[in-house]
Order: structure tokens, then C-alpha cells, then sequence
């Protein structure tokens, strides 16, 4: 078997594929802007936005891969991560991170002002993150606040103000994310206890966490039913939310206190899936 090229390790170190969870909102966000005011469809713009997208995210995985190399490097399913593995070096992530987090600032200026002038805000809570899980356990709030930007930091990049539709959008991404980490982080309890690493199923155990993130993303199909009201959006888009809502009840489904052995179809698959399709839904909504 061939080595793997350096592109691909590095795309591995940041798990791009999923950008599939923001991204879709960073969309929605755009076109929500556009259909929603008298600014005109600019590809520059969105292309400038998915750069933004994946400049943020490089850096913020990559630099949460650098923050946690020997925590990683302790826990066995992690063990195998490129850094504790030494497929890339923790010199070299933190290279990638500096270069990733300086390329977002500088998409940000060419954007526009607002934009450059709140984009080291987003870099410190989207960095900030990887510490969090040391000292708080609303670690995963704070990766919800990250990728909630997505949705208003598209918008800000079309129009330059904060409306009420896309601020929605973001609260629904927040709960959402903060929802499904914590779903995730059962995986790591025991381990985190052992570590004095703070989480939802550390501080409520593991049946609290999992009623936390039901209400969480109870929390979520709300916010996205007062988008869809104050956006007067149509029969599209409530068909999209239906379908986002019915995949979130599944997603929790999956999940029992005495078998994990589906997170990750919750967390990947059911998550990855309902960020696109509603994207979709919505998309059709705006254009139709």
C-alpha cells in the first residue's frame, strides 16, 4: 500500500469531511441574505464565505488535534490520531493552525469590515474550544457557539448587519451541535473522569447527559420553527424541518446507556445527513 500523500494526511488530521455539518448553514445563512434583501448574487462572496468555512474549521480541528496530542495519545481510541501516531508532526499542526487562522482573517478583510473586525472573536471561541473541556463542562456549548457562527457569519458577509432569521438559524445550529457532542462524548466518560476532564455526562452522568441532549435539541427544532415563522418561509421549508426534527428523534434512538456501538451512525451519519437535506429544502423554499 502506497503512502499516503501529505494533502491527505492533512485532510485526515482535520477531519474535512465534516464540514458537512456547518457548512449547510453557512449556505442557508448566504441565501438568506440574498433572498431576504435587495443584495445581489455574488459568487466572489460565497466562495469567499465557504473559504472562510474551511479555513476556520482547518484551524480550529487542527489546533484541537495539537491542544490534546497527549491526552490523545493516553486514550485508546484516539490513540490512533495523526499526531499521537506521528504521521504528522505537533510542530507541524501547529504550522497549519497559524497559517489556516491567518487566511481566515485575511478572506474576512476582502469580505468586509465587520467581518475582519469580529473575525479574531470567532478565531478565539472556535480555538478556545479545545481548552474548554480542562476547566468547564459546557465544553460543548462552546462548540456549538462555533459552528453557530456559520449561519450569521454568512449573512454578515452579504449584508454587513445582524437580522432576527439568520440569529434563529444560529441558536437552532448551537443546540444542535451542543446536542450531538454530547452524545458523542459518552464514548470518553470514563476516560474523562480518570483525566479530570470535564463533560455533560461527566458532571450529570450519562442518562443526564442524554436527557440534557434531548432537551437540547428539543431546543433546536423550536428555534428552527421561529425561524421558519419569522422568515414567512413556505411549504419547503417546513418540509426540510420536518425531516431535520424526525432525524434528530433517531439520532437518539440509536443511543442506549448499555450500547454506544452506533454513536458514530448518530453522530456522522443521522447529523451529516439532516444538515444537508435541510439546506436543500430550504434552498428550494428561497428559490421557488
Amino acid at each position: 500500500m502506497s503512502e499516503p500523500s501529505a494533502v491527505s494526511k492533512y485532510l485526515s488530521l482535520v477531519k474535512f469531511s465534516h464540514t458537512i455539518f456547518a457548512l449547510p448553514f453557512a449556505v442557508i445563512g448566504f441565501l438568506i441574505a440574498i433572498y431576504s434583501t435587495d443584495e445581489t448574487f455574488e459568487w466572489t462572496t460565497l466562495g469567499m464565505v465557504v473559504l472562510c468555512m474551511v479555513f476556520a474549521r482547518s484551524a480550529a480541528m487542527a489546533f484541537n488535534r495539537y491542544a490534546d496530542r497527549d491526552i490523545d495519545k493516553e486514550n485508546p481510541r484516539t490513540a490512533i490520531r495523526e499526531i499521537p501516531a506521528g504521521v504528522i508532526s505537533s510542530g507541524a499542526a501547529l504550522f497549519f493552525v497559524i497559517v489556516s487562522s491567518a487566511l481566515f482573517i485575511l478572506t474576512c478583510y476582502f469580505i468586509n469590515a465587520i467581518c475582519f473586525y469580529l473575525s479574531p472573536v470567532a478565531l478565539l471561541v472556535i480555538l478556545g474550544y479545545s481548552y474548554a473541556k480542562r476547566f468547564t463542562f459546557l465544553s460543548h456549548v462552546i462548540l456549538g457557539v462555533g459552528l453557530a457562527l456559520a449561519p450569521i457569519g454568512a449573512y454578515l458577509a452579504v449584508t454587513g448587519v445582524f437580522a432576527l432569521t439568520p440569529l434563529l438559524i444560529s441558536l437552532a445550529v448551537l443546540f444542535w451541535v451542543s446536542g450531538f457532542d454530547i452524545i458523542y462524548s459518552l464514548q470518553d466518560v470514563e476516560f474523562d473522569k480518570t483525566h479530570n476532564l470535564k463533560s455533560f455526562p461527566v458532571f450529570l452522568g450519562q442518562r443526564g447527559a442524554l436527557v440534557l441532549s434531548s432537551i437540547f435539541h428539543t431546543l433546536t427544532a423550536t428555534f428552527i420553527f421561529f425561524a421558519g415563522y419569522h422568515g414567512d418561509f413556505g411549504s419547503w421549508y417546513w418540509t426540510g424541518s420536518a425531516i431535520f426534527s424526525a432525524l434528530l428523534v433517531y439520532q437518539h434512538t440509536l443511543v442506549k446507556i448499555d450500547d454506544l456501538s452506533k454513536i458514530n451512525m448518530a453522530f456522522f451519519t443521522t447529523n451529516g445527513v439532516g444538515s444537508v437535506v435541510f439546506a436543500v429544502f430550504v434552498i428550494l423554499d428561497l428559490a421557488l
